[in-house]
């Protein structure tokens, strides 16, 4: 047998073994520190609520109207999501409604879309959810909406 390569195989298998019990000391250690000493829970993150009731964070999809989905916001990105704002970037996609809802088409308007003003959630008080949404259209806005329109969010 070749003695580097069984002594490399028991090095690996001691470095292993080593580092195996270096991580089960420090978890050790962690559980015994004094709470004080611990790090703080990180805070549960502001949600947007959906049409359904649901706790959304960063969604990739957003429905504005919600009583015939003929307005929605799609690829979202954000850029952001804090505990003040959130910001994305992404494309509303509006119906037409012409010559009737049904019978609409839907279009696409690039769209910069920004939360804010977050309040704890009634029906989730340990929760805390964006109430206002801001959309920012850089180029052309659905008629009759302005180029800068916020809205509350009511859900």
């Amino acid at each position: 047998m070749d003695a580097s390569r069984g002594g490399g195989a028991g090095r690996a298998r001691s470095a292993v073994r080593n580092a195996a019990l270096l991580c089960a000391a420090a978890g050790l250690a962690a559980g015994a520190a004094p709470a004080s000493a611990r790090a703080p829970a990180a805070p549960d993150p502001v949600v947007v609520v959906d049409c359904s009731s649901q706790a959304q964070v960063r969604p990739e999809e957003y429905v504005l109207a919600c009583g015939d989905g003929n307005n929605q916001l799609i690829r979202l990105r954000w850029d952001t999501w804090g505990p003040q704002t959130a910001t994305a970037t992404g494309t509303d996609m509006v119906n037409d409604c012409r010559p009737y809802c049904a019978a609409g088409r839907f279009h696409p308007y690039p769209v910069r879309v920004t939360l804010g003003n977050p309040q704890r959630w009634p029906d989730h008080p340990d929760l805390r959810r964006f109430t206002t949404i801001r959309l920012l259209y850089p180029e052309a806005a659905p008629a009759p909406v302005a180029k800068d329109v916020t809205y509350k969010l009511v859900y």
